[in-house]
């Protein structure tokens, strides 16, 4: 003899592990996004200034330098930034521009001399932010914040990307490589 409760077609039982299922998947759910959602969890962004011209101390973006300062902005439009760092210099602002106009925030400055201090703004801030520095600020910094060696830059290298991530008080880094490619600038 079968028991018609635990039978598999019995419709209370398929509805019960229909509804036990919806529930599994809510609770995993929320497990799953917790550490996204609590408020020490942040992801700063960090770039050297894109390509540049050649002709001047404080010299402006060049045409391809333009184009992947709106890459940036297009690649972080989702990263849910809430602050824009550059240093004062024309370079970094340009690259900074395209992403602070689009989401509508200010360009904060910093002073790539004290790296150190503003590492620790940056923690204490806990908030997603992009970081526009240069070939010899944005490896220094980057490692002061995920506590991992990170290579220098050459004076030729604009693509990189640097993600450090802290969750729950922990740093994580990965690097990104920016899909563009320009030649000689």
């Amino acid at each position: 003899m079968i028991n018609k409760y635990f039978h598999a077609s019995n419709p209370l039982l398929l509805e019960e592990k229909h509804t036990m299922k919806k529930f599994g998947l809510m609770i995993a759910g929320i497990f799953l996004t917790q550490p996204c959602l609590a408020s020490d969890n942040f992801t700063l962004y960090l770039v050297r200034h894109a390509e540049k011209q050649t002709d001047s101390k404080n010299p402006l973006l060049t045409q391809c330098g333009e184009e992947r300062a709106r890459q940036l902005a297009t690649l972080l439009s989702t990263a849910n930034i809430k602050s824009v760092y550059s240093t004062s210099y024309q370079r970094t602002m340009s690259t900074a521009e395209p992403l602070s106009s689009k989401e509508k925030i200010a360009i904060e400055h910093y002073n790539p001399r004290e790296l150190e201090q503003f590492s620790l703004h940056l923690k204490e801030r806990k908030e997603n932010a992009l970081i526009v520095g240069h070939s010899n600020t944005t490896p220094q910094l980057t490692q002061l914040l995920s506590n991992q060696k990170v290579d220098d830059l050459t004076e030729k290298e604009y693509q990189m990307l640097y993600q450090v991530q802290f969750i729950e008080g922990k740093s994580q880094l990965t690097l990104f490589n920016q899909p563009l490619f320009c030649g000689q600038p």
